[in-house]
């Protein structure tokens, strides 16, 4: 069916490359007011950072969840030369024990509602407009103390209201505690225009990152489970939960091969141009890249080689040789060279010996061969803070990716990208009538010219935050772009041209049981 294509006033993103585009990434620290993420054992983990537009001027707010300090929203007053924050915090929101917050629009009215991660009592936010939030009128019951450090949510075939996953840490009511004793996960489903109660997920690995994705493109999203071996010990794995009635994990016989690793964020993009997206994982010591096996029937990944640059497993600068950890972890295209980065953030849990203490964020710039090379320290972002939770996105309008980063007992950072001469770009939006309003579970197909870029829209993922907003593609020299939207419920789109350097909004339209 067709949709509709509405462009908004274009922003160039620098200079316009005729030939090839070879931009050096650089980044600036940009002033913002101080918070930081502190507390205790319990929040030697989370620290997660929430980007969204809650003003309704086009620009992403950030709100930082603080630990034993209180949580910050702020409120963005950047303009397209300069990115600039200013502490908005509602009373509602200056909450004190939170791990982490991900956005998302609940209600379907247009506003982004809060899901918020805590210690204590973790609560889902309904946006009001003008950064203003009131607690959600929902039989949903969070208020039974847990350690959550998880958070992902999709929507399920047939459904106006969100699937909800929150994933908890260890249970520190069990008193021999804490190591074996991971908490169980909550699954909320909708029943209607409400929830009933809450599916427990167990076994629960002590998990510190989730996320909902359709990996083979079957039209059915399962959930994706990354756990921190330190307090499983022994029996634990990593997690993909087949999100049947009722879910289970997939098993070996089905192709999934468990493996465990210090799991702490999860990262997801189709990288090889194939439509199937690959998955990062942080840990301590070495990263995992891995795609699905080629001609695999089940969920069988393999690791990238070394070779390939992703593991990321020592300091490239500091003077400290020991193992690296890793936490929050995204894709993005820096440049907008058309070849997607990652960055990784880094830093020691607190004080764990064996582990780097200086241990800066990482920017993995891809290079033409489809290889990784480091380029946090002369692009600017080599910060030797405990990093924890990062938001990477256009915090500006200006068509460049830039960065901020939540730390432990130390201030929260903001980068703005000042790259020079970078490639074209494209943002796209996307809206359809109905609960799903943002349609999570979409796929955005982009033709470059070269190959076809491939964007799942979800929510979850990253360590204790998330973002919601544009997609955002690097185009290198192309000037006209071509894209497609595959909805939901696997209607796809026509193929539509537009030009580049501007954001865009794809509305459904005309399509059975939609107004």
């Amino acid at each position: 069916m067709p949709c509709r294509i509405a462009l908004t006033a274009a922003v160039l993103a620098g200079s316009l490359l005729a030939d090839i585009v070879t931009a050096e990434p650089r980044f600036t620290p940009v002033p913002v007011p101080d918070h930081r993420y502190t507390g205790g054992w319990d929040h030697f983990v989370g620290g997660g950072i929430a980007g969204f537009d809650c003003s309704g001027d086009g620009l992403p707010e950030l709100f930082a969840a603080g630990g034993d300090s209180p949580a910050m929203l702020l409120r963005n007053g950047s303009t397209r030369d300069t990115v600039r924050f200013a502490d908005d915090t509602p009373p509602e929101l200056a909450l004190r024990g939170l791990t982490g917050a991900y956005p998302l629009d609940v209600d379907g009215d247009g506003h982004m509602d809060l899901a918020l991660l805590s210690t204590g009592a973790n609560r889902l936010m309904r946006g009001l407009g003008d950064c203003r939030f009131a607690a959600f009128d929902t039989p949903i019951d969070t208020a039974a103390p847990r350690w959550t450090t998880a958070f992902s949510a999709t929507w399920e075939p047939g459904q106006s209201l969100p699937t909800l996953a929150f994933g908890n840490y260890v249970d520190r009511s069990d008193p021999d505690g804490p190591f074996g004793t991971c908490d169980a996960h909550r699954l909320w489903r909708p029943q209607g225009d409400s929830y009933g109660p809450p599916l427990d997920l167990t076994p629960g690995y002590c998990t510190l990152s989730m996320l909902f994705s359709d990996w083979n493109r079957d039209g059915r999203a399962d959930l994706r489970i990354s756990n921190d071996r330190h307090y499983y010990v022994s029996d634990g794995h990593e997690q993909l939960w087949h999100m049947t009635t009722p879910p289970r994990p997939y098993s070996e016989t089905e192709g999934w091969r468990p493996h465990k690793l210090w799991g702490m964020g999860i990262a997801s993009r189709d990288l090889t141009g194939d439509g199937r997206p690959e998955v990062f994982l942080t840990s301590m010591g070495d990263q995992r890249l891995q795609q699905l096996r080629d001609g695999a029937s089940g969920p069988t990944y393999d690791d990238a080689p070394f070779a390939r640059g992703t593991t990321a497993h020592r300091p490239y600068t500091g003077g400290d040789g020991r193992p690296s950890t890793g936490w929050h972890v995204a894709f993005g295209d820096i440049q907008n060279d058309g070849r997607d980065d990652v960055f990784i953030a880094k830093g020691n849990v607190d004080q764990m010996p064996g582990l780097a203490h200086d241990d800066p964020n990482n920017l993995l710039i891809q290079t033409p061969d489809g290889t990784f090379a480091e380029a946090g320290e002369r692009a600017g972002i080599a910060s030797l803070h405990r990093a924890r939770g990062a938001a990477l996105m256009d915090l500006n309008g200006d068509g460049r990716l830039d960065l901020a980063v939540v730390n432990r007992r130390a201030p929260l950072e903001v980068w703005q990208n000042l790259t020079a001469d970078p490639g074209h770009w494209l943002s796209v939006s996307l809206h359809q009538p109905g609960g799903n309003r943002n349609a999570v579970g979409a796929w955005i197909e982009l033709d470059d010219g070269t190959r076809i870029q491939t964007r799942e829209i979800t929510v979850g993922g990253g360590h204790a935050g998330g973002v919601a907003g544009p997609a955002h593609f690097g185009l290198g020299t192309t000037r006209q772009a071509r894209l497609r939207v595959i909805w939901p419920d696997g209607e796809v789109g026509d193929w539509q041209s537009t030009p580049v350097d501007r954001k865009i909004t794809i509305r459904r339209s005309g399509v059975s049981g939609f107004r």
